[in-house]
């Protein structure tokens, strides 16, 4: 890090601890101090939604929210897959601000997963995440985006990675970042459910899977204090401190132009589900593409993304072609729910 983004960081800082109260002013503190405790090796797990070589993908257009994520998730083989019985789920959404969805994951589709998970099994269920850095604290945005009420009813826990341990990961093979630092919560979890928002990202193109994992990591390594003309390679580079064992991609208003924060949005009602973080968000970007709205994906082949590539490069998911679309259509659906599937297929180019 140059010493300009070092004096960017710490004026950042100081408004924070400033502003804030005084007990949240303690756990934003400890945000600018290096965690204690060795490297760890980035955990591994196998995708078992497969279908052969390919990465099965289930896409779902409806209007009932639980129906639609409990039939996304069916569609490419069920909870029972990643064996969530017994054990406790870390569930993701992307709480970037304190903005209604689509800038945020909405909450009554948080709701229904947690409700799934419960139903499958799981003993506990953790819904976690940190706000960007000038949009602090996460706690107040959960609370305006009703994902905290939502996640509670459902029986969550709700846990703000800021006022907890962050754990340092080594990273390989890789040309911007060496270590990253990781909220512990995706640690010490059994099973970790990546729940994203589908929206285009006007510096690293589009956030989708691989993006919302940056919510998960300290605030002194976010992309944009590393390097801004390669951040869409930098969140590649920190996915491979983690492998999430199911993704479910929220598609019931999608943002196609702009973002993060503000932008054209889409009422698509779709909702998505892959145990491969790459194909989902080939597919993400494949529905994005469909609108024919954003320059930074219209302009670009779905694969050529520089996250996709980078990805792939350092082996988080499948190549090129690898992936089975699931599509099923329920009652309510978009009545462009089969065009797009259509043209998806078209552009992620499907076996």
């Amino acid at each position: 890090m140059n010493y300009s983004r070092r004096f960017m960081l710490y004026l950042s800082g100081l408004s924070i601890l400033f502003f804030f109260p005084l007990g949240c002013r303690r756990s934003m503190k400890n945000l600018f101090f290096s965690p204690e405790g060795e490297t760890i090796n980035p955990p591994k797990f196998e995708n078992p939604y497969m279908s052969g070589e390919n990465a099965v993908v289930g896409i779902v257009g409806g209007e009932d929210i639980k129906e639609m994520v409990g039939e996304a998730v069916s569609l490419i083989g069920g909870l029972g897959k990643i064996d969530v019985k017994g054990k406790s789920v870390l569930v993701k959404p992307n709480v970037v601000t304190g903005d209604p969805h689509p800038t945020t994951t909405n909450s009554e589709v948080l709701k229904a997963v947690v409700e799934i998970l419960y139903k499958g099994g799981a003993r506990r269920v953790i819904v976690g995440d940190m706000s960007a850095l000038m949009t602090l604290s996460t706690a107040r945005n959960m609370r305006r985006t009703g994902l905290t009420s939502a996640a509670k009813e459902a029986g969550a826990e709700v846990v703000y990675f800021e006022d907890h341990n962050w754990v340092e990961v080594g990273l390989s093979d890789t040309r911007y970042i060496q270590k990253v630092y990781v909220s512990e919560w995706v640690y010490k979890a059994d099973r970790v459910v990546n729940l994203p928002v589908l929206k285009t990202h006007k510096y690293a193109a589009y956030s989708i899977c691989l993006k919302n994992f940056i919510g998960a990591t300290h605030l002194k390594q976010r992309p944009y204090f590393i390097d801004r003309s390669h951040w869409e390679e930098i969140v590649s580079e920190i996915n491979q401190a983690y492998t999430p064992h199911l993704n479910i991609i929220d598609g019931t208003i999608s943002m196609v132009k702009g973002g993060p924060r503000k932008g054209t949005e889409a009422k698509t009602n779709i909702i998505l589900a892959s145990g491969d973080r790459i194909a989902a968000d080939v597919v993400g970007l494949g529905i994005i593409k469909s609108f024919d709205k954003w320059p930074k994906v219209v302009g670009k082949g779905v694969w050529e993304q520089r996250q996709i590539k980078t990805a792939l490069g350092l082996g988080l998911g499948v190549g090129k072609g690898k992936i089975e679309l699931r599509d099923k259509a329920l009652k309510g659906h978009n009545n462009d729910f089969e065009d797009i599937v259509h043209k998806v297929k078209g552009y992620i180019k499907v076996n």
